[in-house]
């Protein structure tokens, strides 16, 4: 029996670049930062003046009232990724077998707002004025939750947390459910990390920047990096059994998920281990499961932390593995932040864009080094096949995808 393949279909976007896939990539190509002030929150006690926002989104577009007011905004964005996802995939979950159907997100901190506000009510009013929801609107497998509600997606569903490698994770699982059986699984994380309560839980980062100048603040890979800018958003994707997407007509295939790995350093609580040799050890497996070999990688879509000591190991890993090949290195995230859950899986979906597109997403108020080769503007990569997604999280995780076209 043939192995069963998994495909994306779909790819619903929130994010600073854009609400939707077609705004999301124009933005993207056009190569502006969406990083800027921090705005609706004082932030003059924090060591945080920037971030990357999603600018217009209503969720009222997305979200009854009555749901509204049961979640919080990182669960808004994940209903309307969700949403644009099976729009732009031309997938009717309603159509399809309900127990073939699952959902696994990332989330790296919950419902930041709505737990504050909540918390807030308990303090001043007392508990019988705290929400009934309170106890599911912050947790973090709420978004996975109430996708599955809205859209009956009665598979096996769940979350993962990983900070910013999350989102890889949950990839890997929607490719497990696919090999197991199921049709379709919704996948990917959005964050909203900028509330009042959630930027004081990041204050003691110190590889947080503090930087003003939105041009300058968030430097991946440059000598004068200070750290990284947060922000909001990120996307979801619809992961289909290749032989399903074609039976029903899909629109379109982005790429197969052709591999990943996830490892992890063992050594601190918080920091990462002072060498690159589990970073690495992710990449090689990730290609191994794909059966690539790195000179078949087109392009990596690194994690791009920001901070001087944990870039360097990126770039120590990515020799390891790639050795001299100055193979094309891209950080379309420097346009928006780092999103956290939201980050890897918007890696993802512009990974798969520039497979189905041909071209490699900009890295943005970077310049060009010896060691590697940055992409600063959109570059044309006709024959690109497989590209490389990079992701780790705060305390050591590491994690790596495979995508390619698939008739790789």
């Amino acid at each position: 029996m043939k192995p069963r393949r998994a495909v994306i279909t779909g790819l619903g976007v929130v994010a600073p670049t854009g609400i939707g896939v077609t705004e999301h990539w124009a933005a993207t190509l056009s190569g502006r930062c969406r990083i800027a002030p921090v705005r609706d929150v004082d932030a003059s006690g924090l060591p945080v003046r920037l971030a990357g926002q999603v600018e217009g989104f209503e969720q009222s577009e997305f979200v009854e009232n009555r749901l509204a007011v049961q979640t919080d905004r990182w669960t808004w964005m994940a209903l309307a990724a969700t949403q644009l996802g099976f729009v732009d995939a031309a997938l009717d979950p309603a159509k399809e077998d309900p127990f073939k159907l699952s959902v696994v997100t990332a989330s790296a901190s919950g419902g930041n707002a709505f737990g504050q506000r909540e918390i807030q009510a308990l303090w001043k009013d007392g508990p019988r004025q705290v929400s009934a929801y309170q106890s599911i609107g912050w947790f973090y497998a709420a978004s996975s939750g109430q996708i599955s509600i809205k859209h009956k997606l009665k598979g096996a569903c769940g979350v993962l947390v990983a900070d910013g490698a999350g989102a890889v994770d949950a990839l890997a699982a929607a490719r497990r459910q696919i090999g197991r059986g199921l049709s379709v699984v919704v996948t990917g994380g959005t964050e909203a990390p900028l509330s009042p309560y959630a930027l004081a839980c990041q204050a003691s980062l110190d590889t947080l920047s503090g930087g003003t100048d939105p041009a300058r603040a968030y430097r991946p890979f440059a000598g004068d990096a200070t750290g990284y800018v947060p922000g909001e958003g990120g996307a979801i994707l619809v992961v289909e059994e290749l032989a399903h997407a074609r039976r029903r007509g899909a629109p379109q295939v982005y790429a197969e998920v052709a591999g990943t790995a996830s490892t992890h350093d063992a050594f601190h609580v918080t920091d990462v281990a002072p060498d690159h040799a589990q970073l690495a050890r992710a990449v090689r497996l990730a290609l191994d499961r794909a059966g690539c070999a790195p000179g078949d990688i087109g392009a990596v879509f690194a994690d791009a932390a920001g901070a001087p000591g944990l870039d360097r190991l990126e770039v120590a890993a990515l020799r390891a593995v790639f050795g001299s090949r100055r193979v094309p290195v891209t950080v379309p995230k420097t346009m928006t932040g780092r999103l956290y859950s939201g980050g890897a899986a918007l890696d993802l979906a512009w990974a798969a864009q520039a497979l189905s597109t041909g071209i490699i997403p900009p890295s943005v108020n970077l310049t060009e080094r010896d060691d590697l080769d940055l992409v600063t503007s959109p570059r044309e990569a006709p024959g690109l096949a497989a590209v490389l997604v990079v992701a780790r999280g705060v305390g050591g995780f590491n994690s790596a995808a495979v995508l390619r076209t698939p008739d790789a």
